[in-house]
């Protein structure tokens, strides 16, 4: 492993030709090296710097805690996600799901430009205007695929002050609450997130809402008369966005988890979720709003009409949920056991990405199984 600080280290490793594999945070379900690989290092290039304008630029090592941490100290937000030990360059590079992006995308959609290391040693920085075909790619077909981006530029968002959203119960009938949850958490509004877990006989709800607490409240109550059956909600009013990212980020694993994942287009049909239901843990993320209201092909991005997406490590509850399945899976869940993992993650956006990987790495140095 070598252990970079600066863009002239991850020149230099790129320059000694053996090939690399970037790493920021090292949440990515797979291993991604092959024998003779050299991990990069990238945690050192962690500096943040925001502007007066909101303009922040984040070394691509660092860590989400340090990224909301930062923002917060200057009024800012980010759409992304909850590890606090998630890389921030991984995440943004393969979409980047979060608690506030119904309401303001994904994180790759707040990205204005990137420095990247080409496979020659060439340093460049793309953006709307410089190298576009290069940024375009960047934002969502997953990292390490034509390059090592050392920093990234994000229009930020002023930080929201927010009511955390929570709740833990055993269901009466959890088909219903899922029938209920796959039905409205998709098309409710914008500024309210609502993610549900089945794990075992319990229900989680955690999410996040940008609206006065009455608005919200009023909310969640319909979706308690939907369910049938009281639900516990408990609301936590006037958090700073940082807040409610640390108090719902959990620790990695010491073991990579086997996760397998698909966006839904539609609801899961009675029968499926009939056979679903007690097979295995289930976490439903609600899609829709701001994440569909981008064109599939203005960002590599190519999953803009999904209404959900499921994540479950049971191989048995995969195979029945697929029947009712788009066929897409999120970039940053990866799957090998894919039968075409490339059309999966990206949809009709393959060939135009398969052209900027010809043009920008022709020899494929950054390479892995399931690479563009």
């Amino acid at each position: 492993m070598l252990h970079c600080r600066t863009v002239e280290d991850v020149v230099a490793a790129i320059k000694s030709g053996d090939r690399v594999i970037p790493r920021g945070g090292g949440h990515c379900f797979v291993d991604r090296r092959s024998p003779g690989d050299v991990l990069l290092d990238l945690t050192g290039l962690n500096t943040i710097e925001v502007r007066a304008d909101g303009v922040a630029t984040i070394g691509a090592g660092a860590l989400l805690g340090q990224v909301y941490d930062a923002l917060h100290a200057a009024g800012r937000g980010l759409p992304a996600g909850c590890g606090e030990t998630v890389g921030i360059a991984g995440l943004t590079l393969g979409g980047g799901i979060g608690l506030i992006g119904r309401r303001y995308g994904l994180t790759c959609d707040r990205l204005l430009g990137a420095q990247v290391v080409l496979a020659d040693g060439t340093v460049v920085d793309c953006d709307a205007s410089c190298e576009p075909d290069l940024f375009w790619a960047l934002r969502g077909a997953g990292g390490g695929q034509f390059g090592v981006v050392t920093s990234l530029r994000f229009d930020t968002v002023p930080e929201p002050i927010t009511t955390r959203i929570s709740a833990t119960w055993v269901p009466r009938d959890p088909e219903v609450l899922v029938a209920v949850w796959q039905a409205w958490a998709p098309d409710a509004p914008d500024d309210l997130t609502l993610n549900l877990t089945i794990d075992g006989p319990r229900a989680i709800l955690v999410g996040a809402s940008l609206l006065p607490v009455e608005p919200t409240q009023a909310l969640l109550a319909e979706f308690a008369d939907l369910v049938g059956t009281p639900v516990p909600f408990e609301l936590r009013a006037g958090m700073p966005l940082s807040a409610v990212k640390a108090s719902f980020g959990e620790a990695m694993p010491d073991e990579r988890p086997r996760i397998r994942s698909e966006f839904f287009e539609q609801s899961l049909s009675d029968d499926v979720l009939g056979a679903l239901i007690g097979g295995g843990r289930l976490a439903f993320t609600a899609m829709g709003g701001a994440y569909n209201r981008i064109a599939a092909d203005a960002t590599a991005f190519a999953h803009r009409n999904q209404r959900f997406l499921l994540e479950t490590a049971n191989e048995r509850s995969w195979s029945i949920a697929h029947a009712d399945g788009s066929g897409r899976v999120y970039p940053n869940f990866p799957d090998l056991s894919l039968t075409d993992g490339p059309a999966a993650y990206h949809g009709e956006n393959l060939g135009r990405l398969r052209a900027v990987k010809q043009a920008y790495d022709p020899d494929r140095f950054f390479n892995f199984p399931q690479a563009v």
